[in-house]
């Protein structure tokens, strides 16, 4: 938060109740619940502190105790406008706390287009995407990219004869099964 020198307390107390709903979220990822097990999880532990701050958010704005042109003001109205989305994961069984994958994801088209640009020909533009496609795809598997091509590499004739063997997710078993 851009405002938090400014406005310690009230941005701490925003960060405190959010990161307690974080941690719940953290807590229905590691006992794998379903998204159904998962919702009810949220609107038992995390709705009942959603609500205070909503509470707590409109009282800020109503009693005047925020200037709502101060960016501590225009961020609690941004939150306040957007309050059914934000808490979307309450009514919504596997809806995400935030977009953060999807902003990432954007992050790396948008570096990419960049990148782009200093391309000479349409074909090393047709090659430079690809590439990003395998990072990507390699990244969305856990998979190191800079291994798994360096991987390619040296397996490229077995690569020819069957390259569905290896995708990101499944090469090391196929590297597994050639070293026996």
């Amino acid at each position: 938060m851009d405002e938090l020198p400014n406005f310690p307390e009230e941005c701490s107390y925003v960060i405190d109740i959010l990161g307690k709903v974080y941690h719940n979220d953290d807590i229905a990822k590691k006992e794998n619940m379903t998204p159904e097990q998962r919702l009810a999880f949220h609107q038992e532990h995390s709705g009942p502190r959603m609500e205070v701050l909503y509470a707590w958010l409109n009282l800020q704005i109503e009693e005047k105790k925020v200037e709502p042109n101060s960016g501590l003001g225009k961020a609690f109205s941004y939150m306040l406008k957007r309050w059914e989305r934000l808490t979307l994961f309450l009514l919504v069984a596997g809806a995400p706390l935030d977009n953060n994958l999807c902003e990432q994801i954007l992050k790396r088209a948008i570096l990419h287009r960049k990148n782009a640009l200093f391309y000479k020909t349409q074909h090393g533009a047709d090659i430079g995407d690809m590439f990003m496609r395998l990072i990507h795809t390699c990244y969305l598997n856990g998979v190191n990219a800079f291994d798994y091509l360096t991987e390619l590499q040296k397996h490229v004739a077995d690569l020819c004869k069957n390259p569905g063997l290896w995708m990101p997710w499944n090469f090391r078993e196929t590297i597994a099964a050639l070293q026996k």
